[in-house]
């Protein structure tokens, strides 16, 4: 029997990707959508958003009008919205895939909280196989380059994101901190002006905003006489939307909790 998929922000650029996939995939049915209330599509066939023949699924105005169709969420939106939306999950104790950015701390908190206590949550901020990989061979590089290397994390994206740094900049300085026995503290965002010598415990975050670039990230570890560069670009978000189908079929059943496309790919344990 397919797994039944709710898709929040469903008329999106991620919300549409997904949708079609789901759409070609045997082992899932696209059982309801919906986006905000003032948004145009709501109210049309999904098929009209997409540039398809119609079929038969109507553009909803809020999650719960089609959330007892579903056995999981998935949501791509804003952080608020996202937050409100896991709320209202807590209640229904459905599976969501979450891949929203942009969260405070406090949001992403509640998250988590209402997760472990109510329904079996996938959150992460870039559900494509490569960055999860390249996360595990930062983790690993780091633990090998621990003394006298530089760290680095240059991330860029198109003109329209609304966050920096990405959450995947931000995922990727986490987990080499956590090696390295770092905090948030020791992360730079921006230097200008006479900034003096960079101390060691510094891991640069730095952003480029521009065009159409769908997402890069490379982490730079810079020593003396070498350096090594690790790199992951995505040319379509098609990459993000399908790591979101395999962290749907893995999430579906599992107990509360909240778990990571380490979990889904299976990457923790290397």
């Amino acid at each position: 029997m397919a797994i039944k998929v709710v898709v929040a922000g469903c008329a999106g650029r991620m919300g549409q990707t997904i949708c079609r996939l789901i759409l070609a995939d045997k082992e899932l049915e696209l059982a309801g959508c919906f986006e905000a209330k003032t948004n145009p599509s709501v109210g049309k066939d999904l098929g009209e958003v997409l540039g398809m023949p119609a079929l038969g699924i109507k553009v909803k105005d809020s999650l719960e009008k089609v959330i007892e169709k579903g056995d999981v969420i998935v949501d791509f939106t804003f952080h608020a919205a996202s937050l409100e939306h896991a709320r209202i999950n807590a209640k229904y104790k459905k599976a969501m895939v979450l891949g929203t950015t942009g969260f405070s701390k406090e949001e992403l908190s509640e998250i988590h909280e209402l997760a472990r206590q109510n329904f079996p949550l996938v959150q992460d901020y870039n559900m494509s196989t490569g960055v999860n990989l390249l996360v595990k061979l930062c983790e690993i590089t780091a633990r090998v380059l621990s003394q006298g290397y530089d760290i680095e994390i240059l991330e860029a994206h198109h003109r329209m994101k609304k966050d920096a740094p990405s959450g995947t900049a931000l995922k990727l300085a986490q987990a080499i901190a956590k090696v390295l026995g770092r905090t948030d503290k020791d992360f730079r965002f921006c230097r200008e002006g006479i900034i003096g010598e960079r101390s060691e415990s510094e891991i640069g975050i730095q952003t480029i905003r521009g065009g159409d670039i769908v997402g890069e990230h490379t982490v730079l570890f810079a020593g003396i006489g070498e350096r090594i560069e690790l790199t992951h670009r995505a040319s379509s978000r098609e990459t993000f939307a399908r790591g979101a189908i395999r962290a749907i079929k893995w999430v579906y059943g599992k107990e509360p909790g909240v778990y990571n496309m380490q979990d889904v790919l299976g990457l923790k344990d290397l």
